[in-house]
């Protein structure tokens, strides 16, 4: 008997009795800790990045739905001012405007507005209870067109004319190029800020790669003696983050959604209120279509996606500077 079994006792074989190990239980510890307080740091960073990107988002869907809505309500409608000439009256020639109006194809209703109410008009400006009797108030005639009608404007102005020589016609041209063009500037300032949204997660990713790599960077030189490629460490970080990702986005979109689904009721507390008529005038009911939440989901799995390949990118050029 050797000295080692005169001190330790001879060597017994278990055999069978041997704690059998499954295979898979190697696997069951990742290489990246799952829990960690980087891990949890980034999550939430890609939650408020997805939180943002979907809340400017839905507002830029809210503007253009909104601004689509005026766009086809002001473009349904033309302007007729009559104003008071010498020597002329203001009532025979608004009644003989709106009957040459009415002999115009592709206007289906024609309002001429009353005195009292042209009056109403000027009250945001020039207050209640004040005479108008001394001041050339127009008279307005609002005709509206039949949807996909191509009105001839130059024959309708003529026409206008032969009945009051003080009557003009306004198709709201003006207002429509505004609606565009704030409807323009609204998306381009989104899109924006979604570049920003974008451009502050990879930044983050990358950071949170690199912190995690060199953190583990002697399980990775390890990996790397026994064999292993950079494929399949690359692959392990991978899909670590890409978890991590999906874990923000769902957050981050799913507290967006609700937000947009709840807006409807909280904007219904301040209805007639001067806040919730200018939200309403601006936002319409400030509620997102179906389709909107489907472009928030699309976005917040986009921005799980940005972070695998950031984390995917990084992680290479740092398995270079291990080598």
């Amino acid at each position: 008997m050797s000295r080692t079994d005169d001190q330790h006792g001879p060597l017994v074989d278990l055999g069978r009795e041997r704690p059998q190990v499954p295979a898979r239980a190697r696997n069951l510890s990742p290489i990246v800790p799952r829990a960690s307080i980087a891990g949890r740091a980034l999550v939430a960073v890609v939650a408020i990045m997805t939180f943002l990107a979907s809340i400017t988002t839905g507002t830029v869907l809210l503007i253009s739905a909104s601004a689509s809505e005026w766009q086809s309500e002001v473009a349904s409608e033309i302007t007729i001012q009559v104003r008071p000439a010498p020597g002329r009256d203001i009532d025979r020639d608004t009644a003989a405007v709106t009957e040459a109006m009415r002999a115009q194809s592709g206007i289906i209703e024609i309002r001429p507005f009353t005195k009292d109410e042209s009056a109403k008009l000027l009250e945001p400006w020039l207050g209640s209870g004040l005479s108008l009797d001394d001041l050339p108030v127009p008279r307005v005639i609002v005709a509206r067109v039949q949807p996909g009608t191509a009105l001839d404007l130059a024959a309708l102005r003529r026409r206008v004319s032969a009945a009051s020589p003080s009557a003009s016609v306004d198709d709201h041209r003006a207002w429509i190029e505004r609606m565009r063009s704030m409807t323009g500037a609204t998306v381009i300032a989104g899109i924006g800020i979604l570049a920003l949204v974008i451009v502050a997660t990879i930044i983050s990713v990358s950071f949170a790669t690199r912190g995690a790599m060199a953190a583990n960077r002697p399980i990775v030189e390890v990996l790397h003696f026994v064999g292993a490629g950079d494929r399949y460490i690359a692959n392990r970080f991978l899909r670590h983050f890409l978890r991590l990702g999906l874990q923000g986005g769902v957050i981050g979109g799913g507290i967006a959604m609700l937000m947009f689904g709840f807006s409807e009721s909280i904007a219904g507390w301040f209805s007639g209120t001067p806040v919730g008529d200018q939200f309403v005038a601006l936002l319409g009911t400030f509620s997102l279509r179906p389709s909107g939440y489907l472009v928030l989901a699309a976005q917040a799995v986009l921005i799980a996606a940005i972070t695998a390949w950031a984390s995917r990118r990084t992680l290479f050029a740092t398995l270079d500077d291990i080598e």
